[in-house]
């Protein structure tokens, strides 16, 4: 098993005033030649917006880009005609294929929001653009791995223009599960809450980890945790 451990200390930083953010992969100001990304994976930004703010319309092409909401929630408006509110226990993509733009912003006045930004590159370029959002209940992740994006829509998952999974997961304190990962691909695994151990490795509060080169991965709650799994190709 090929592992490569990213501590939230380690991740690039800036703070914008209405803007803090850090990322896992190079970014925006952050540069790091050995995070630019990880397979098809090329985003991990976590966001903290504060209350009334937000990012003004920008333009997306051909990028997969699936929003989870952490605490809060997130006003999301695009040129697909898309008006909605994003908040925990919800997902969002978009397949931004030939292009679009779109504005999110924190649709609290009075307190900050708080979100996970994931940008996979996609399977086919120049699609025709298309914007999804599903609730996900929060409780049938206990203990088990639930399935919000996916290639074929499996489990009312919403569905990724790439070969690629993203699994919530709330595994209880002592909890212990194996993940089957397939050929060629591997798998990021992000800790929001909580702490876990996978062989002789401890990760904690927003620490990630990439994994490859493996079919089987034993994953130990230390505590409650919550957890976000992205299985990408490795190829592409």
């Amino acid at each position: 098993m090929k592992t490569e451990i990213h501590k939230s200390s380690s991740r690039g930083y800036a703070n914008y005033g209405w803007l803090e953010t850090r990322h896992t992969f190079s970014f925006s100001g952050y540069f790091n030649p050995n995070r630019i990304r990880f397979g098809a994976l090329r985003v991990l930004n976590d966001d903290i917006i504060e209350g009334g703010t937000g990012f003004d319309t920008h333009p997306h092409d051909n990028m997969e880009i699936i929003s989870i909401p952490v605490y809060g929630a997130l006003a999301h408006k695009d040129s697909m005609g898309s008006i909605t509110v994003l908040r925990p226990g919800e997902i969002q993509l978009m397949s931004a294929g030939s292009g679009l733009t779109h504005s999110e912003y924190n649709h609290l006045e009075d307190d900050y929001s708080n979100f996970l930004q994931v940008w996979i590159y996609p399977k086919l370029r120049d699609i025709t653009p298309k914007y999804d959002q599903k609730e996900f209940p929060i409780e049938e992740r206990t203990n088990q791995l639930q399935c919000v994006v996916s290639p074929d829509g499996k489990s009312n998952s919403l569905i990724i223009n790439q070969d690629a999974h993203i699994y919530l997961s709330n595994p209880q304190k002592d909890f212990t599960f194996n993940y089957k990962l397939n050929e060629n691909f591997g798998l990021y695994i992000f800790v929001i809450e909580g702490a876990i151990r996978i062989d002789d490795i401890e990760l904690s509060k927003r620490d990630g980890i990439e994994i490859s080169e493996t079919n089987n991965i034993q994953i130990k709650s230390i505590e409650n945790s919550e957890l976000v799994f992205i299985e990408i190709p490795m190829l592409i």
